[in-house]
């Protein structure tokens, strides 16, 4: 198993805490963000840890990960220098895989979602079906959901429909950016990119990966925060349990 970090955005909406310094490494309760998110990672053992950055940042966590010493972390370095040159979320996976000829399963998660939650629960469900995971959360209430990945389910877990940022959400239960995929199905990634959709978000390729193949999911009840934006950053300051 090997696991990507997406971390190429700018985090404008974190100005001025975010302008010489990527939100990743923001602290939460004594360290980065990012740390606590690789303590989860950990668990599972992966072979390789890939976190993907642009050109602005790529210094901040070369350093970063000097101190944090972890021998099979890597910090890619994806050349773009602004959100005009930007690869996009999934372009940014897609260099990765094609650089580092990644041939295993895939953990795919955003480096900025703080959570205290085992990604084990998730692994297990990826386990036993053998198809791609995309751990969710219930949020409680439309208002939130609208701003995220929109999930519905049938009984067995299984994800029956996915909106990125609806208007009008169906549901309650948000992606959580933690993504599993098994070996055959990395792939995909490169075919979605080649029939020219848009390499932005992963949620958009989860609406077309839908169309295609079966997607379970893990609902998880835990602690969650989204950092995007400085209230979401002091409420984690504020409440969150390691």
């Amino acid at each position: 198993m090997e696991v990507i970090i997406p971390s190429a955005g700018y985090a404008t909406r974190l100005y001025p805490l975010t302008i010489d310094r990527p939100k990743h490494l923001l602290e939460v309760a004594g360290k980065p963000i990012l740390e606590h998110v690789l303590d989860k990672v950990k668990e599972l053992g992966p072979r390789r840890i890939h976190l993907v950055t642009n050109d602005k940042f790529a210094s901040n966590f070369e350093d970063w990960a000097k101190l944090y010493k972890h021998p099979d972390l890597h910090v890619i370095n994806d050349k773009t220098k602004s959100n005009d040159d930007r690869l996009g979320q999934i372009g940014d996976i897609q260099l990765v895989i094609d650089t580092q000829k990644i041939d295993d399963d895939l953990v795919i998660l955003a480096g900025d979602n703080l959570f205290n939650f085992s990604l084990i629960d998730a692994h297990t469900v990826f386990v036993e079906h053998g198809k791609p995971v995309n751990a969710a959360f219930d949020i409680g209430n439309t208002a939130h959901a609208r701003h995220l990945g929109v999930l519905e389910v049938d009984h067995r877990n299984r994800i029956t429909a996915f909106q990125e940022k609806p208007e009008h959400p169906k549901s309650t239960l948000v992606s959580l950016g933690i993504y599993f995929f098994p070996r055959k199905h990395v792939p995909l990634i490169s075919e979605y990119l080649a029939q020219g959709n848009s390499p932005d978000k992963m949620g958009h390729f989860m609406e077309w990966l839908l169309e295609r193949e079966q997607v379970f999911t893990h609902i998880y009840k835990d602690q969650w925060f989204d950092i995007g934006v400085p209230e979401q950053l002091e409420e984690a300051r504020r409440d969150f349990t390691p």
